[in-house]
């Protein structure tokens, strides 16, 4: 039985929850706050299986209040949205980094009654996020392993870095980011999975915080070492050559648009030997097939450890596929990419 907790001051939401709970024999609402402070009280109360609440709730930013709630009470966040703007996408940003597991779009309600397949949905979304594990914080001490598997031509500086994410991702991207200086001599091309809508905003809060440039990708824009590139929503990114960045409309690769595995492929055939693939927390198996070319191409791939993943299935995917040289907490990974990237092989 999931336990739901809702927070919202939408009449429609709630009504939308209640109907498909009430078709469904495998959750519950266990209760409903209307603003910051009372979603806190309850989290801590009622120790529910996911805490599901609006990205503004009752006109106040909800980052603040997750925060909160992963100190004290630790449970996945789902997030809700009913409309996208530049300003939602940094509030969002906050609020996956203070520890949501996602941001979505609310469902659509025709004359405050919800459709069912709505409900149903959005209901199944949430019954997927209440079994993801979440911490308090990133831990803090961990050892990295090696698989078995070889990492190509070693002593070759990187010359491209590529990062693919999906649940846990800003969060998880924003800690390595912080890690490099803003003279990193490599580029560094992002996949991040999350509704449409939101990605500008993670953009925009990376840039103001951590030492490097970040931006949306643009087609056919040149390469520049110290910058990191989101891919836009709803479209693939790679490379063209070893200078000029490829953003395309190309066809979603297992069903993902963007996807890691079409950054992987792209920055392999680029950059061979010199490429460099991290693979982060997040659902599913994005990554592992782009993943082995860019292990024939003779580059090297780091995958977050179990650990400190909020979702290990992209790491785990990737590890069973035995294409990764470095399984590493999250607190080391910047500094191997920076080790990496002066051509230091083992890190040193």
């Amino acid at each position: 039985m999931v336990r739901i907790l809702l927070a919202t001051g939408r009449l429609d939401l709630q009504e939308l929850v209640e109907n498909a709970i009430g078709a469904d024999g495998a959750a519950m609402l266990v209760g409903v706050a209307r603003s910051n402070a009372e979603v806190v009280r309850l989290a801590r109360e009622l120790s529910p299986d996911i805490v599901t609440m609006e990205l503004r709730l009752g006109g106040q930013d909800s980052d603040a209040a997750v925060r909160e709630i992963m100190t004290s009470a630790p449970a996945p966040i789902l997030l809700v949205s009913r409309e996208n703007s530049a300003a939602l996408g940094a509030v969002s940003a906050r609020a996956l980094e203070a520890g949501a597991l996602a941001v979505i779009p609310a469902p659509p309600a025709f004359e405050a009654r919800p459709e069912r397949a709505a409900a149903e949905k959005f209901l199944a979304t949430i019954r997927a996020m209440a079994q993801v594990k979440v911490v308090r914080q990133w831990p803090r001490k961990g050892a990295a392993a090696r698989s078995d598997a070889g990492n190509g031509d070693g002593d070759l500086p990187v010359g491209v870095v590529g990062i693919a994410a999906s649940t846990g991702g800003p969060a998880a991207i924003r800690s390595i980011l912080m890690r490099l200086p803003a003279a990193f001599p490599a580029p560094i091309l992002i996949v991040q999975h999350m509704s449409n809508g939101f990605i500008d905003g993670v953009a925009a809060s990376l840039d103001a915080n951590v030492p490097l440039r970040v931006k949306i990708a643009a087609d056919r824009e040149r390469l520049r070492p110290g910058t990191a590139y989101l891919a836009p929503d709803g479209f693939q990114l790679g490379v063209s050559s070893r200078s000029r960045i490829r953003v395309s409309e190309d066809a979603p690769v297992d069903g993902f648009k963007p996807s890691g595995s079409y950054l992987f492929a792209s920055i392999a055939r680029a950059f061979r030997a010199r490429s460099l693939a991290v693979v982060l927390t997040g659902m599913g198996s994005d990554g592992t097939e782009g993943l082995r070319a860019l292990r024939r191409a003779g580059g090297r791939v780091i995958a977050q450890d179990e650990t400190s993943s909020v979702v290990f299935g992209m790491p785990k995917s990737a590890i069973g596929a035995g294409v990764v040289d470095l399984i590493l907490p999250l607190e080391a990974i910047g500094e191997k990419i920076m080790a990496l990237a002066q051509g230091e092989a083992d890190g040193s």
